[in-house]
């Protein structure tokens, strides 16, 4: 039996404890050290505040907290605590202070000093605003004094650097109509990026400037203080006299509904109207270079996918081997390929090559994913020249097969360096939902930027399709390093290995992504990898660090079921569903030949109470979840045999308990 934490998440660590708290109007959750959504009501007005210390490669030091003192009352509270960030040659120590008070004023502050000499990016504050911000009004005060009114950013801003906001000392908003939040910044100078070009859900404040160079030397002995401060303001972008009134008024009503309180029902609903088609679904052949078994090939097709992706490094050796071995892993899988290119400065020669070898491969290719080897984060690359290469050598193999360009990782690379239109026949990016933030809650939050990515490549692309591959828990590789990266100590997980992939998390996040993705009208998909600690099973043998990756040997991946369940649905369509309170549970709607199935999620760490609306009679339920993850996981097809338990629909609506990150099926009979 594995326990019910590794069950939930892939580890024992029980999670940062959350406590709740009041100051005067607002609510909000502290956890450890951090702040986060701060509520009027029912509207967040701050998704998070915290202190970051980040390499010079642009990771992210773990905060170790101490001495952590604690003041709540009914309406106020102060918190004290000391952090230390040490990695490698960092040793950084600061004191962390917070207070509430009844009024309703936020202020955090930290005061720290280096013990030892290293080079970083960034140390201080990071403030997130909500992505509801979207649209809304902003005033933003600068360093001189003078002010600045705009608003939100909608789509996602395709200019370098992406800043809605530079050299920032204050930055208000209208939080609802009359209502105004203030957040106030010292010891730095401040500004705004779009988090959402990766796909974080907030728009982001931090401080030292990006136009400064960077990695920096922090010599010992250096001290670093800074404060932020959250308040309400009576006028805002023009009069706003009722500012201090609505605020009381808001604040009363979040006191009557009970704020963020668990326990609180979640509702889904189903929009019928305006359905999309349901994008095909591919995976990533597996990285640890293992043949498929004749079970994992079983398994797989039971998938019904579409594509498999192989990428090819042409200026590496073993290109022609990785080619091959997918080749006949497509066609064991009934599938075809999504060949990835990834071509050097000698293009020229590495294309002749591959196009010498294809008659003899004779791969099923469905598209050219087509990349410059060393993608620039500043612009200037490639692209054209590699996409106009690629079409000269490999249209003639196959007219038939399509090429695409855009970026091999986060959709901001595309926004800063722009495909060839004229040259491509889809506009391709990836994601990955662990650019800024690890923790359970912020991974589960970025589903819904997901689509807002989507969304604006699709305008990018002036009417071509967009394709999101591949989708994965972590990075495949840093495109943002300064410096070397350093070898996976013996013992340890790789970088690009995350435990969720083998728990329910995996599953809920996986329901998820496939909903903001296929909503937006994303064209094709491809997750993840086949077998492997990457992939939807586990292989034969087993993980490599049981210990740490707590697989079950020959067994599959939670997710798997859920790529199952829209695989069944492959060729029907997507219809839109709706969440009072997403980031506890969200739904993912599929209709074909007149059946409907509904996947609901519980994307949160406690047991969630649903009501399902829009159902009437009968439909079966299947539950995956910590009562019946193992049976899923290590006997897939016995637990995909079951039918569901069968469940009335009362006033058009299912009521359902869901357990953490439990996923269940609904279909309609």
């Amino acid at each position: 039996m594995l326990p019910k934490n590794v069950l939930y998440y892939g580890r024992e660590d029980p999670l940062p404890r959350q406590v709740e708290l009041r100051a005067g109007p607002l609510s909000l959750v502290y956890e450890e050290g951090d702040l986060r959504y701060v509520r009027l009501g029912e509207r967040e007005v701050i998704r998070r505040i915290y202190v970051a210390t980040r390499d010079r490669n642009w990771g992210t030091l773990p905060n170790v907290l101490s001495n952590v003192q604690m003041e709540v009352t009914a309406g106020a509270f102060r918190i004290s605590y000391e952090v230390e960030n040490k990695q490698g040659e960092i040793d950084f120590f600061w004191r962390g202070t917070i207070t509430g008070d009844a009024q309703g004023t936020l202020t955090f502050a930290m005061d720290g000093e280096a013990r030892s000499t290293f080079m970083r990016n960034r140390i201080g504050f990071c403030i997130l605003h909500p992505a509801s911000c979207a649209g809304a009004q902003a005033v933003v005060e600068h360093t001189d004094g003078s002010t600045e009114e705009g608003d939100w950013p909608i789509y996602l801003v395709p200019a370098q650097p992406v800043q809605p906001f530079a050299d920032v000392r204050a930055i208000r908003h209208q939080v609802t109509p009359g209502v105004w939040a203030e957040v106030r910044f010292s010891g730095d100078v401040f500004e705004m990026e779009d988090q959402r070009n990766w796909t974080d859900a907030s728009y982001k404040t931090f401080c030292t400037p990006l136009r400064l160079p960077y990695p920096v030397e922090v010599r010992a002995g250096t001290k670093v203080a800074q404060s932020v401060t959250l308040g309400s303001r009576e006028q805002g972008a023009g009069s706003r006299g009722q500012g201090d009134k609505e605020t009381r008024r808001q604040g009363d009503r979040g006191r009557k509904t009970g704020g963020r309180a668990e326990g609180r029902e979640v509702t889904v609903g189903v929009n019928l109207a305006a359905p999309v088609p349901l994008p095909p679904l591919g995976l990533g052949v597996a990285s640890h270079g293992g043949a498929l078994s004749e079970r994992e090939v079983a398994r797989l097709r039971a998938l019904r996918l579409h594509r498999l992706r192989v990428d090819l490094p042409l200026a590496d050796a073993d290109w022609a081997e990785r080619l091959r071995r997918a080749a006949a892993e497509a066609l064991a899988l009934g599938v075809v390929l999504e060949v990835a290119l990834l071509i050097s400065e000698n293009g020229e020669e590495e294309l002749r090559q591959l196009r010498a070898v294809l008659p003899e491969v004779k791969p099923r290719v469905d598209v050219w994913l087509v990349y410059p080897a060393q993608e620039l984060s500043g612009g200037g690359s490639p692209v054209s020249e590699a996409v106009a290469l690629a079409r000269h050598y490999l249209a003639g193999y196959d007219p038939a097969v399509r090429f695409a360009a855009g970026t091999n990782t986060d959709v901001i690379f595309m926004q800063r360096s722009q495909p060839p239109l004229p040259l491509v026949d889809l506009v391709c990016f990836a994601i990955n939902p662990q650019v800024h933030a690890f923790d359970n809650a912020s991974l589960m939050e970025t589903l819904e930027a997901q689509g807002v990515a989507v969304t604006s490549a699709r305008r990018l692309a002036l009417g071509k399709p967009v394709m999101v591959s591949p989708v994965t828990l972590k990075p495949r590789f840093n495109p943002y390093a300064t410096g070397a990266i350093p070898p996976t100590p013996p013992g340890q997980l790789p970088p690009q290995v995350d435990v969720r992939q083998m728990a329910l998390f995996g599953a809920a996040w996986t329901a998820g992504s496939i909903k903001y993705l296929a909503e937006n009208e994303a064209s094709r998909l491809t997750y993840y990898e086949t077998t492997g600690w990457r992939g939807v099973m586990e292989t034969e043998a087993g993980s490599p660090v049981p210990d740490q990756f707590r697989s079950l040997p020959g067994g599959v991946f939670p997710l798997y079921h859920v790529l199952a369940d829209v695989g069944e649905f492959a060729g029907g369509e997507v219809l839109h569903t709706w969440s009072s309170d997403a980031l506890k549970v969200d739904g993912l709607a599929l209709r074909q030949a007149g059946r409907m199935r509904i996947i609901v999620a519980n994307t949160s760490p406690a047991p969630q109470h649903v009501k399902v609306k829009g159902l009437s009679g009968r439909v079966r339920v299947r539950l995956l979840d910590e009562t019946s993850a193992e049976q899923a996981m290590g006997a897939p097809e016995e637990f995909r045999a079951r039918p569901g338990q069968v469940q009335k629909a009362r006033s058009r609506a299912l009521e359902l308990d869901l357990l953490p990150y439990a996923v269940a099926r609904i279909d309609t009979e």
